[in-house]
């Protein structure tokens, strides 16, 4: 006995049957691109500041020994270091 075709189907049909097609669709390289909102990028700069804030010690202990010293130190408050040191305390907020 032979089998000549299974289930009505000829495979060597099948075959005979495909085309390629002549005509290759082509399509633009779109770039891609995004859009990041001025909320998302406040809070980027806020997690980047609380990252340095986290990472930062609140007292610098060693300008505050050297600060310690020079106070010790009877030579070193004058009027012009009392004075400057008044002024740059003013303008830290904004007077």
């Amino acid at each position: 006995m032979m089998i000549d075709k299974i289930s009505g189907v000829t495979p060597l049909n099948t075959i005979q049957s495909t085309r390629k097609t002549s005509s290759v669709a082509t399509s633009k390289a779109a770039s891609d691109t995004i859009s990041v909102s001025e909320e998302a990028k406040a809070m980027a700069d806020a997690y980047y500041l609380n990252e340095v804030k986290a990472s930062t010690p609140d007292v610098r202990e060693d300008l505050v020994e050297q600060v310690k010293a020079k106070i010790q130190d009877p030579n070193y408050l004058t009027q012009a270091v009392i004075g400057s040191t008044a002024d740059a305390l003013l303008a830290s907020f904004g007077l």
